[in-house]
């Protein structure tokens, strides 16, 4: 992969030998802080070789039941392979992505690959967005503009947003992690190292999957120029029902309807849900077939959580709500390309957080629940969670990937959560 990065840089893809290859070395006369253009160009060779391994997938047989239950079903698979080897056009969102102000900077040793788009107006609030696994910047790009110019978008000029879209380490265009430790603590100071870098005194941060773990993190770590956080998918869980679901225990007496819901929510995707976290905590380096296989990694990339793969797997069976088959195809395709399926998956083995238990944030918070998510977070738990409290609202329609699947929702939450802010 060729890129417009001028030389010397500490990283960068090259096309070589037909292969995507990573070459780490000092800048010569960069300095370190050097923020660096970016644009991507992938070689044909590589859109080639992509769609031949997808035509010589060797299929396993259909699965014996007629639901979801023993994972992504071989027709998805099937049709999501049709699509992507004979429909499907990398070079269009290769093209959005240039389009906008795309950077690599050095941080901490690594490389991170970031999108950056300022306001025209002056007044503009600097926001760092942070996607997840199996997320990218990709699951952003539907927010960005209405963000940064609400006025072309339904909002008004004092919703305006500075846009910072960082890649996470190891994900997409930042650099993989060639040693231990970084964790989402890690990266979050990192994140607030980019915004300081970026000039900016004051900013918020959101996030939901990985990025509400990073977001809350920077809270925790509480760098003065963060006036608060917005999340997705936040961590509300109390003491007691983490223990109960930790072990297989019932449900705690004395829980309200909603907060029954949210427990039962849990308790499933614990169960039967949260398998490839576990493979990906204790042996990410073992998923050798998703780096080798298209299909293996796009099959991966789906079998997320049941809401998330049913809400993926309908794109294919013609149902265009939400995601399209292009968006999720996309995302996939920039795994695949960029080599990440196994140097993503780390993070889950650096992490040593619980994920959904309350990390005691004293920062403002705002939240907005979908109802797709893994969890709907009850407003009392949240409440408890978060003692600044400035934003609940549960929407109607969204899921884990709401920036994504409902940019209109998630942007009108975004511009009401952090009015208060500015």
């Amino acid at each position: 992969m060729t890129t417009s990065l001028p030389a010397p840089s500490r990283r960068h893809l090259i096309a070589a030998t037909g292969a995507l290859t990573l070459l780490a070395g000092r800048p010569t006369s960069a300095s370190d802080n050097a923020i660096r253009p970016f644009k991507i160009s992938v070689p044909d060779s590589e859109l080639a070789d992509l769609r031949r391994r997808i035509l010589a997938t060797r299929w396993p047989d259909k699965e014996t039941i007629s639901d979801q239950s023993q994972g992504v079903r071989l027709a998805t698979m099937q049709k999501l392979a049709q699509r992507w080897a004979t429909d499907y056009d990398w070079r269009k969102v290769e093209a959005r992505l240039n389009a906008l102000p795309q950077f690599v900077t050095e941080i901490d040793g690594l490389d991170i690959h970031f999108i950056h788009v300022r306001s025209r107006q002056p007044n503009a609030l600097p926001l760092i967005v942070t996607h997840g696994w199996p997320g990218s910047v990709i699951e952003q790009l539907k927010i960005i503009d209405p963000l940064a110019n609400p006025t072309a978008h339904g909002g008004r000029a004092d919703d305006a947003f500075d846009i910072v879209v960082p890649s996470l380490p190891g994900y997409g265009f930042s650099g993989k992690p060639m040693a231990t430790g970084w964790d989402p603590q890690r990266i979050a100071r990192a994140w607030t190292q980019l915004m300081r870098r970026l000039g900016y005194t004051k900013f918020v941060a959101q996030g939901g999957d990985w990025g509400d773990a990073i977001t809350e993190q920077m809270a925790l770590q509480a760098p003065p120029e963060l006036l608060g956080i917005h999340t997705n998918m936040p961590a509300t869980v109390p003491a007691d029902i983490s223990k109960a679901l930790k072990y297989g225990e019932p449900a705690p007496a004395g829980l309200s309807a909603e907060e029954k819901n949210a427990f039962d929510q849990l308790d499933f995707f614990f169960k039967t849900g949260l398998g490839y976290a576990i493979e990906m905590t204790n042996r990410p380096q073992t998923l050798y077939g998703i780096e080798d296989s298209p299909i293996g990694l796009a099959a991966w990339m789906l079998d997320h959580d049941a809401r998330s793969h049913a809400l993926i797997a309908r794109a294919f069976d013609g149902e265009t709500v939400g995601l399209s088959p292009t968006d999720v195809l996309d995302n996939i395709t920039l795994y695949w390309l960029t080599r990440t399926a196994v140097s993503s998956a780390r993070l889950y083995w650096e992490n040593k957080l619980a994920f959904f238990d309350v990390k005691n944030v004293q920062i403002p918070v705002a939240v907005s629940v979908f109802p797709d998510e893994i969890y709907a977070a009850p407003h009392s738990w949240t409440k408890e969670a978060f003692p600044k409290l400035i934003h609940y609202n549960k929407l109607q329609q969204g899921g884990h990937f709401a920036a994504w699947e409902q940019p209109v929702l998630f942007v009108n939450e975004l511009r009401t959560a952090f009015r208060t802010l500015r």
